[in-house]
């Protein structure tokens, strides 16, 4: 299989104005949690993300949990859970590859997710070359 193709990090929250809002009111008072939301966003997407990206050379996506569409990357994020990173192989397949307890260990550092990350890639690729 080698390496994903493309990733598709998956939030546990809902986007647009009111999944923002419930979300930030949610947060402040300690009643949501959202570990990747954690990892790319202040008040704003952190820059240090986007070096992260260009870094790791393969496209990533973002999207709340009301914004999925691929219906096999929701069967993925199903059997996942959310938060979740989805990578796609090049067949077309999604797999989790950071679920939520990985990226709560991030501890929403951009640096930390980036290790983690690439230990999953490389750990992935080990395994299809062995088989």
């Amino acid at each position: 299989m080698g390496e994903y193709a493309e990733y598709l990090g998956i939030y546990d929250a809902d986007g647009g104005v009111r999944g923002d809002l419930a979300y930030i009111v949610g947060h402040l008072l300690g009643t949501r949690e959202c570990a990747l939301c954690d990892i790319t966003h202040t008040w704003r997407r952190k820059p240090e993300w986007d070096a992260m990206v260009l870094r790791v050379g393969v496209p990533f996506t973002l999207r709340h949990r009301n914004e999925v569409t691929d219906a096999g990357a929701s069967a993925a994020l199903a059997d996942a859970g959310l938060p979740v990173v989805l990578g796609r192989d090049t067949a077309g397949t999604w797999h989790p590859v950071l679920r939520r307890a990985d990226l709560e260990r991030a501890q929403g550092s951009v640096e930390e997710f980036e290790r983690l990350l690439l230990a999953a890639r490389d750990d992935q690729s080990s395994r299809s070359s062995s088989t």
